[in-house]
């Protein structure tokens, strides 16, 4: 048994990861085929790298499976609603940046803050006898904005997929998404509220409070922990 490590299984967050641990002289690598979640590392003994969806990692480290991670703040925060009794944030990596925030249409033009929401809200009640849907993946995040911003007369819609396209099929009224350029929701007709975004999200390493670690295990985590915490 060694200390378990838990990367993004593919694309460039699996990339980018693997760029940084590298910098700090740990290689991590894909073994096998791209259909195939096993990996290995080189530079240092008793890290065995796991190839998991960023989605899966906040799990893995909650249920002590696995003793670091590499997942988004977005992640961790929406899955985790004890996270800070289950994680330890232990470095910002400097990529995968995006922002979660709550968009509507443009054509709403007296929309632009949650007070204005609130309002529309209220008058989608009064004229179709329904709810105001806003369409997200990020349910427990979301909801807890909304609730401090005001904004009651709402309904949360299941969203995995292609959010920002919900509006114009006309399966929600409004949106929130994780977005880096906010290029496709302008390409979808769609403005950003202007009390700022839910959450700011990057690549984070975490980890885990639950883990169980032997004392071989506790020196290795402590000993990769001082190489990749180190400046560059």
């Amino acid at each position: 048994m060694g200390v378990k490590l838990g990367v993004p299984s593919k694309g460039r967050l699996m990339e980018k990861t693997f760029d940084w641990f590298e910098k700090r002289g740990i290689r991590l690598m894909r073994a096998g085929s791209e259909r195939e979640y096993s990996g290995a590392v080189e530079g240092m003994d008793g890290l065995d790298l796991v190839l998991l969806s960023a989605g899966e990692i906040p799990r893995e480290l909650a249920a002590g499976r696995i003793h670091l991670g590499v997942t988004g703040t977005d992640l961790i925060y929406e899955k985790l609603p004890l996270w800070q009794q289950q994680v330890e944030e232990m470095a910002p990596m400097g990529f995968g940046q995006a922002d979660l925030v709550l968009a509507v249409p443009k054509f709403w033009r007296d929309v632009d803050t949650l007070d204005d929401l609130d309002a529309a809200a209220a008058a989608f009640r009064r004229v179709h006898g329904d709810r105001l849907r806003i369409a997200t993946k990020y349910h427990r995040l979301v909801r807890e904005f909304l609730t401090e911003g005001g904004v009651a007369d709402y309904a949360l819609v299941d969203s995995q997929g292609a959010t920002e396209g919900t509006v114009k099929n006309e399966t929600a009224e409004a949106i929130a998404d994780i977005t880096s350029t906010g290029e496709t929701l302008k390409a979808n007709h769609l403005k950003v509220l202007s009390d700022g975004p839910i959450l700011r999200s990057q690549a984070t390493l975490w980890r885990s409070r639950v883990a169980d670690c032997t004392n071989a295990e506790r020196l290795v985590l402590n000993d990769c922990l001082d190489r990749v915490l180190d400046p560059v």
